[in-house]
């Protein structure tokens, strides 16, 4: 029983970081930098769901804007 609730809480997991890392994409898609800069980003994303959107989060092209 409380491995079956815990597939369910990992399954939930998945489905936000399938969201954020989405998220993520189409505003590096729909960002004003350079096609390479965009597709940097893009790769950080998909190859490291997890991490790579943390450091777009801090660190992407649009968190410049944010803080400067």
């Amino acid at each position: 029983m409380a491995a079956a609730n815990m597939m369910h809480l990992n399954g939930f997991w998945g489905l936000v970081i399938l969201a954020l890392d989405l998220w993520a994409l189409v505003s590096v898609v729909s960002s004003d930098r350079s096609t390479g800069s965009k597709v940097l980003w893009a790769l950080l994303v998909i190859l490291l769901p997890v991490l790579g959107f943390l450091v777009w989060l801090v660190a992407g092209p649009r968190a410049a804007a944010r803080h400067g």
